[in-house]
């Protein structure tokens, strides 16, 4: 059996071949290299010769691939590719990176606040926050935790604990508050005449104004595609808002906003912390860790 020395020749030469065929040129294959264009010729040159091979076509300045060299090319990528993913794992063997994926709202609105439970049970590696709107996104193997906005039906083959539902009640800032101080009757009505923002939304949904007020004529005020954007503005002091459970948590605690209701209204969805069923320490904690900060001051 031969060995690999045997087997593989002119490590040197390959590297410069895959170099060159990368780039279709040897000028290029040498300044990325930091050796001489006339020594890259020389390395294929001696390459060819030993497999008794064509493996580039030159024509003037230009090279081609031939098939054989496209795919010893080929070859060679890849197994250097995964002679440096081998390398780079083992330079730093106990740096991991912990993945939670979640849309960029509930990100920004429920776990930055909490984002140090996180980081204090990810002790040997680093955390990477995935935001999508394609919920597809967090079924990634990588992805060690995600917090997403449904049913555990949706989630088939994952771990689903709920971490609060889907509540939602009018909001606005202490100083909206004094401008339109009968917002505290509980009466949906008293919310027609004062100015709205609206998140997009059907006009029967639970966080719809129309909904919430019990009225088919239409209310004016801005209209926005996301939720973090609006409650910039209810904080700006510029209007009612309809705000949604957990997400409003922080911005209530520091007294940015006020609640104006006793009532609210409840999606059928929920929001749930989704795991594999396999899971290591790590993930366990700080699952667990996000679980018991649902409610806690």
């Amino acid at each position: 059996m031969k060995t690999l020395k045997a087997s593989l020749p002119l490590l040197n030469a390959m590297v410069a071949f895959e170099a060159a065929a990368r780039h279709e040129s040897l000028t290029a294959a040498a300044l990325e290299l930091a050796i001489a264009q006339s020594a890259v010729s020389r390395h294929i040159a001696n390459l060819e010769t030993k497999l008794a091979v064509q493996l580039l076509a030159r024509k003037g300045n230009r090279i081609a691939l031939t098939r054989d060299g496209g795919i010893l090319a080929e070859a060679i990528r890849n197994g250097l590719g995964t002679i440096r993913d081998a390398v780079e794992r083992l330079s730093e063997p106990d740096r991991e990176t912990f993945v939670i994926g979640s849309g960029y709202d509930l990100v920004q609105a429920w776990l930055m606040p909490r984002f140090e439970r996180v980081t204090s049970h990810v002790t040997h590696g680093r955390v990477m926050l995935l935001t999508s709107g394609n919920a597809e996104d967090f079924d990634r193997p990588d992805v060690a935790i995600s917090i997403r906005f449904g049913r555990p039906e949706d989630w088939p083959g994952f771990v689903a604990r709920k971490l609060f539902d889907g509540d939602w009640f009018p909001v606005c800032s202490p100083a909206f508050l004094k401008r339109y101080p009968t917002l505290r009757s509980e009466d949906p009505s008293v919310f027609a005449d004062v100015p709205l923002l609206h998140l997009s939304a059907a006009p029967d949904a639970v966080d719809n104004w129309r909904s919430w007020i019990g009225t088919d004529r239409d209310l004016p005020g801005p209209t926005f595609s996301s939720y973090m954007p609006m409650m910039h503005e209810a904080i700006a002091g510029r209007g009612a808002a309809l705000a949604w459970a957990g997400f409003s948590d922080e911005q209530l605690k520091l007294g940015q906003l006020v609640r104006l209701t006793r009532a609210s209204r409840r999606h059928a969805d929920a929001f749930y912390l989704i795991t594999r069923r396999k899971t290591n320490s790590t993930v366990q904690a700080v699952a667990q860790a996000l679980l018991d900060s649902v409610g806690a001051g």
